[in-house]
């Protein structure tokens, strides 16, 4: 099964339990009367939103260069990434406005309802589904090496935190009594505040490839250290590097004495960057310019 196919395959996974799961809670918020359950049936929601999402980008990114696209189509997927978190933060200030909504309400003598142990029931299935969902999507996106997967992981553990927030926020609502029933809106702000934490975390990453940030300095530092490892070579400079996607794009000036054949001096170039693709990937962009020693 190649890369695009199975991250359709993890996605879907998700997506029909996600699903499941959305029509379980808001059924379970609405006959349980808990404002923190609905928020969570909201967040699942925004999980199918997501799913969605990375099956259409995951399509777009695969695609391979064209005329227009010399380096490929790779940041479809850094893009989708960068979405997802949108759509995150959408759903936790939804969440958050409904939450001070309803404390507002309290605090001006409004009496909440005490949520039914339905809900309480849902947000506890909730925890367990999007746990697994998590370890399991997060698994594959490290072994597939895809941004958008990773990034659909944390949106299920965000929610699976968010379920722990309404669980608590239920279950304490239910056991302590009618006078805590505060507690559901409470949980469910907490549970909007993880989700723009979670967010900010993905967005930011996304909008640092967008933007062509480099790869970190022990990477380069790396990059250096196989460069130099080869004889007759030195003084490796003006070294750029940055990600494309799921490929890493590097480019670099060495020095080697100008007294050589040419034909030394590409054997030794493409000899570097074989060495670089066989470390960080077959399809890394390579691009080595050799200069005589002054």
């Amino acid at each position: 099964m190649n890369r695009e196919k199975e991250i359709y395959r993890v996605t879907l996974v998700g997506s029909v339990a996600n699903v499941a799961l959305l029509t379980f809670k808001f059924i379970a918020g609405v006959m349980g009367h808990s404002s923190a359950m609905i928020a969570d049936a909201v967040h699942s929601l925004s999980d199918f939103i997501t799913d969605v999402i990375v099956l259409a980008f995951v399509h777009v990114s695969a695609k391979p260069q064209d005329v227009s696209h010399d380096y490929g189509h790779g940041k479809y997927e850094t893009f989708a990434s960068f979405i997802i978190g949108l759509a995150l933060v959408a759903a936790a200030t939804g969440i958050i406005v409904s939450g001070i909504t309803s404390l507002v309400q309290w605090t001006g003598g409004k009496q909440l309802e005490a949520p039914g142990w339905l809900a309480l029931v849902a947000a506890l299935v909730s925890i367990v589904v999007k746990e697994v969902l998590y370890r399991y999507t997060a698994r594959s996106g490290k072994r597939l090496d895809s941004q958008a997967l990773v990034a659909n992981a944390w949106h299920h553990r965000s929610d699976a935190w968010s379920s722990i927030a309404a669980a608590v926020g239920i279950g304490g609502a239910i056991l302590l009594g009618q006078r805590w029933t505060v507690l559901d809106p409470l949980a469910s702000i907490v549970v909007g505040g993880l989700l723009v934490k979670v967010a900010v975390g993905l967005m930011r990453s996304s909008v640092d490839e967008l933007t062509e940030h480099s790869l970190s300095s022990d990477v380069e530092k790396e990059i250096e250290e196989i460069i130099c490892s080869f004889p007759d070579v030195s003084e490796p400079h003006n070294l750029r590097t940055r990600r494309i996607g799921t490929r890493l794009a590097i480019e670099a000036h060495v020095r080697m004495d100008g007294n050589l054949p040419l034909s030394v001096v590409h054997d030794r170039a493409t000899a570097i960057e074989r060495r670089l693709r066989d470390r960080f990937g077959k399809q890394t962009h390579v691009s080595i310019h050799m200069e005589p020693v002054k």
